[in-house]
């Protein structure tokens, strides 16, 4: 079978599920082999303020339209996964009127079965992402092995998607808060390519460009991630990966002033005995308490970069398919 069955028979295998409703845009964009990058819409429900939340999910939009894709962020609304959303539903996700369930894998039966509102994970909408057919999703950072996780067991759920779906994650590394070296080595376990992307073959740590560690790869261009995504798809691995992009430089700077901010939310939340899927919340808004809102602009300018970046990523795969054509 030619790489180009590989990837274009995806949207054809599941996008007429009845429980995926792609939008016009989205729908058209597959059907012509456009590039299509997909977004998350836990930052909107949880990651920021109304109307921040709002104002920078549309740039991020525009900031992969800007590069030549299509953007698709991702919910389950009303019994259904929505692949692309209308202005008013990006509203009704993040304005805080309706009870928004995080949803993640484990997540999903049970918010669309029950017709409820949910804003989807990295890992929800990884899997929602590949079921539609698209390869290529942006973000701000993935989930990992919490602090400590050596005596409570709390490792996200991203990094067994990671390790079982095909979509490559663009992102800036994993959140500081969380065990750097041991999430890496969970990946690594888990199978799964983690590619520094940039001059540099450092990890980054979300905030930081810099955590001190070495990613097993280093790539500098669009059409090396696109490669590699492609190899992937043609050998048939099942793993997703990640594209680690270091956060512009204009705002690592206020790196240090964060990590302090995180280590003080980091103590605050082990004395209200914080766990599981509420810690991360807790401890981004916490520490936009802390900073005085430095937190929560750096975090805008990173996710709005990883969506330029994932566009542009997105928009070579799509050549080099269209190419074998």
């Amino acid at each position: 079978m030619q790489l180009s069955c590989h990837l274009s028979t995806l949207s054809t295998k599941y996008s007429h599920s009845p429980l995926i409703q792609l939008s016009p845009r989205v729908s058209e964009a597959i059907s012509n082999g456009e590039p299509i990058v997909a977004l998350e819409s836990t930052i909107i429900s949880h990651g920021m303020p109304y109307p921040q939340n709002i104002e920078t999910a549309r740039q991020v939009e525009a900031a992969v339209v800007a590069h030549g894709s299509t953007p698709a962020t991702i919910a389950l609304i009303d019994g259904k996964i929505h692949v692309g959303l209308r202005d008013e539903e990006l509203i009704r996700i993040g304005r805080g009127d309706e009870l928004v369930v995080k949803t993640s894998r484990r997540d999903m039966a049970a918010v669309l079965s029950q017709r409820l509102l949910g804003a989807t994970t990295v890992s929800g909408t990884m899997v929602a992402a590949h079921m539609a057919g698209i390869p290529v999703f942006a973000t701000g950072g993935i989930g990992g092995v919490h602090r400590g996780a050596e005596s409570t067991m709390d490792i996200s759920a991203d990094l067994t998607e990671l390790g079982r779906t095909p979509v490559a994650v663009v992102c800036s590394g994993a959140k500081s808060i969380l065990d750097l070296p041991k999430t890496l080595e969970f990946l690594e376990t888990q199978g799964v390519p983690v590619v520094a992307y940039g001059e540099s073959d450092n990890f980054p740590a979300f905030f930081s460009s810099c955590s001190g560690l070495r990613a097993p790869w280093n790539m500098q261009a669009p059409d090396q991630v696109a490669s590699l995504i492609k190899t992937n798809a043609a050998l048939g691995l099942q793993s997703g990966m990640v594209i680690a992009v270091p956060i512009p430089d204009q705002h690592a700077s206020a790196s240090a002033e964060i990590e302090r901010a995180i280590e003080a939310a980091l103590r605050d939340s082990e004395e209200l005995g914080i766990r599981g899927k509420e810690c991360t919340p807790y401890l981004l808004k916490r520490v936009v308490e802390l900073t005085g809102g430095a937190s929560l602009e750096a975090n805008a300018a990173l996710v709005k970069n990883n969506a330029g970046v994932a566009s542009q990523m997105a928009r070579s795969l799509a050549a080099m398919v269209s190419r074998r054509r």
